[in-house]
């Protein structure tokens, strides 16, 4: 009769942590889920859960390069020329544009050596530019030698980055005619007004 009674006793445990095992595994399953949905994300096989850095894309009608060179060279690569030629291909040349080519160098050398060095490579850079049918008075040269550089380390995959022309593209807004011509009227105004005043006035 004992042995009965230990046999019910000890299945009624056994029931009991079965119970609790299955209630505390809803649980956690209810929570965990809660926790998953409220989060928003849910990553992918291999990916972070970090949000993603989002790049701002750059202003209309404004749009960069770079051309590299090789070392000690001002002439234009096969890759530059196509760069080139590329870039130049999305501008409208019916629009006013400014182009500003800077020209950089590695650290290999003297300082001033490196800066008449991109000074001639922004120069080739710009020559090309004028081939290609971009008026001349539209592009600036700024020459920056070795002290915009990209990378400090002494290596050379480090120094062939440096070693560039970076290009900036932007479009001009256009002035309407209507305020171009209120500026001539303007212009022919103050003309006519200084060749009538007295010659004190001056």
């Amino acid at each position: 009769m004992a042995d009965t009674q230990r046999t019910t006793e000890s299945g009624g445990v056994k029931e009991l942590v079965i119970l609790v095992g299955i209630l505390l595994t809803v649980i956690a399953g209810a929570v965990g889920t809660y926790w998953i949905r409220s989060r928003g994300v849910e990553a992918a096989p291999g990916e972070s859960t970090r949000p993603r850095t989002v790049v701002p894309a750059p202003p209309a009608g404004v749009f960069h390069a770079d051309v590299y060179f090789d070392f000690k060279s001002t002439r234009l690569r096969a890759d530059a020329v196509r760069v080139l030629q590329d870039t130049t291909g999305l501008m409208d040349l019916a629009n006013a544009w400014v182009v500003l080519v800077q020209g950089y160098a590695d650290r290999q050398g003297p300082v001033e050596y490196n800066r008449v060095l991109a000074q001639r490579r922004a120069q080739a850079v710009k020559q090309f530019l004028v081939e290609l049918g971009i008026p001349e008075p539209s592009i600036r040269l700024v020459t920056l030698g070795q002290d915009g550089s990209l990378c400090d380390d002494p290596g050379k995959e480090c120094q062939e980055l440096n070693r560039r022309v970076h290009l900036e593209f932007r479009k001009l807004a256009a002035a309407a005619p209507s305020t171009l011509a209120v500026a001539g009227a303007s212009a022919n105004d103050r003309a006519q007004a200084d060749s009538t005043s007295p010659a004190g006035d001056r």
